[in-house]
């Protein structure tokens, strides 16, 4: 097969990406889907990267393109939820699989290595992924118009450890966290 004819397979495919929803709801009142929260990660990424010159930018945006893409074939399962970490990891891992197989041989495993990357959240790239990934989702939970049984407490403490290590995040958490704060008192 054509590399061209694989890459419009994975386009295709990565497609049910839009149609994959989130327990995140946007300003508008409708459920957000995987593919806009990954989207707006990104972006969010983009945009801070000058603070972060020692990051590998390429590597930052397709990671965080691609971080959900194990969400494809199995769904979104909220974090507030608590499921079984390793089980969740490994339905997960399967999804990644079929999906970047799609791709030619060394792109795919380029991608799948990047997403377990990600996962272990062990190199400087992941890490700042998975602090945006965190903030991203809880911004979206302080605009959203959310149902009224919605726990904004759980945000509060989601994903911190993720803040720590860099003063830039953590100043950026204290807004988040501030936001968080000011909805909760707004919905009492």
């Amino acid at each position: 097969m054509e590399p061209l004819e694989n890459y419009l397979r994975f386009i295709r495919e990565a497609e049910l990406l839009k149609s994959t929803l989130r327990t995140a709801w946007t300003a508008a009142g409708r459920q957000e889907s995987t593919a806009e929260h990954s989207w707006r990660l990104a972006l969010f990424a983009g945009v801070l990267a000058p603070s972060f010159p020692a990051l590998d930018l390429r590597r930052v945006l397709m990671m965080c393109l691609i971080h959900d893409l194990g969400e494809l074939y199995t769904g979104d399962v909220s974090a507030a939820l608590e499921p079984d970490a390793a089980e969740k990891y490994e339905e997960e891992h399967q999804a990644a699989r079929r999906i970047f197989s799609l791709l030619p041989e060394s792109q795919a495993a380029e991608l799948l290595q990047l997403w377990r990357e990600y996962g272990a959240g062990e190199t400087p790239e992941a890490r700042f992924v998975k602090a945006l990934d965190k903030a991203e989702t809880i911004i979206q939970h302080n605009q959203g118009s959310n149902p009224p049984e919605f726990d904004y407490e759980f945000n509060l403490g989601y994903g911190k450890k993720y803040f720590r290590d860099d003063p830039l995040l953590a100043q950026l958490r204290e807004a988040i966290d501030a936001d968080t704060r000011a909805r909760l008192a707004a919905e009492a």
